[in-house]
Formats: structure tokens, sequence, C-alpha cells
């Protein structure tokens, strides 16, 4: 079924959406070259079974000591102080020096409450893995009403 619509000419607001929709697409994200200087982001991998959560986080680069995990519920908040050093040398003098100081954070809620006593971190080659168990769901109770 065609949508049929009224074209009034003299209306800019239509020529300005005709001319959006046109340019729908083109540099939607900012050109860059160095894809270094962008700021890093926590890549997620969330996997569910039955009894729990099995999360895996690219965090490249950090210390184990300097991550943060918090859970709170179902909502889960990852994250980490990146320090990143890099300095190119030629002999003794230093052509180039580039460092990035800075927090990355990421928080996301799951389906289903966890069990923050049973939940579990490990992080290895910059892949911090979450074991997080599911809470037992307690049905509502329901009252008779007298």
């Amino acid at each position: 079924m065609a949508n049929i619509t009224r074209l009034e000419p003299f209306r800019m607001d239509q020529f300005d959406d005709a001319i959006d929709h046109l340019l729908k697409g083109f540099m939607v994200r900012p050109f860059s070259m160095d894809r270094e200087r962008q700021t890093p982001q926590i890549k997620l991998d969330v996997k569910e079974d039955n009894n729990a959560y099995t999360i895996h986080a690219e965090i490249p680069g950090v210390k184990k000591e300097d991550i943060q995990v918090a859970i709170d519920g179902n909502q889960v908040s990852l994250g980490a102080e990146i320090k990143n050093n890099k300095e190119e040398k030629d002999g003794t003098s230093v052509l180039r020096s580039e460092r990035y100081y800075g927090r990355v954070s990421r928080t996301f809620s799951l389906a289903q409450e966890v069990n923050e006593d049973e939940a579990r971190a490990k992080y290895t080659d910059g892949v911090l893995e979450l074991t997080l168990p599911k809470k037992a769901t307690v049905e509502a109770k329901r009252l008779t009403v007298e």
C-alpha cells in the first residue's frame, strides 16, 4: 500500500526533512585517522544459562587492581582506571610521546537479580570474566481476602 502525503512546496520544514532523509547515513560518525585518540570502551559478551550469567569484558592494558566491579540487585557496574604511556625514541632523543590517563565505565542491567555472595571475577590477558549466579526466585505470596 502506498503512502500518500500532501506536498506543500512553500513549507521549509518539508524541504529540511527531505534533505535530512537524503543525507542520512553520510558522515554519521566523526572521521579520524588516529584510532588511538578515541576514548576506550568496555566491550561485553553476556551469556546466560539456567543458573548463572557469564560475562566477558575486554579491558586491555589495565592492572587487575585498577578494576572495580559493583553489583546491586540486577544492575552490574564495571569501571577501570586506564594509564597508557607510549614513547617512541630514536637514540636518546624522544621523537613522540603520547599519554592517556582516564576512567572507563559501563553499567548494564540483567533480567534477573544476582546472588552477590557467590559472584566471582577473574582477569586474564585483558579480559575480565564474571560468573554471576542468579538469585533464587521467590514467588509472590498470595493473601486470602477475609
